[in-house]
């Protein structure tokens, strides 16, 4: 709803607030994927390989960056360790982010014409 209002009040115009804005959701959504996986259920397990492989459609680092994430060769322990330390870690760079977001914000000002 929040990028929705802004697309169209376009403050996308706002390059470095937006910019700012979108990986903020990306990393929102980040730390609530790993958070998903940690109960290590089937869906946890199922969920974390499909949505990590969807990483190996990158050129030429694809498969690098799966190996990576996984600590691996596939979804194991190391896996569920990364993404425990992953979970704790990305709430302090959303919360850097979004005090990055409102600095940028308080500089170009808000373009909503309610205020």
């Amino acid at each position: 709803a929040h990028m929705g209002r802004g697309l169209y009040y376009g403050s996308y115009a706002f390059r470095e607030t937006w910019n700012i804005g979108v990986i903020l959701l990306f990393t929102v959504m980040a730390t609530a994927f790993v958070g998903y996986v940690l109960p290590w259920g089937q869906m946890s397990f199922w969920g974390a390989t499909v949505i990590t492989n969807l990483l190996s459609a990158i050129p030429y680092i694809g498969t690098t960056l799966v190996e990576w994430t996984w600590g691996g060769f596939s979804v194991d322990k190391a896996t569920l360790t990364r993404f425990f330390a992953f979970h704790f870690i990305l709430p302090f760079i959303i919360l850097a982010l979004a005090m990055v977001h409102l600095i940028f914000l308080h500089e170009t000002g808000s373009n909503n014409p309610t205020g």
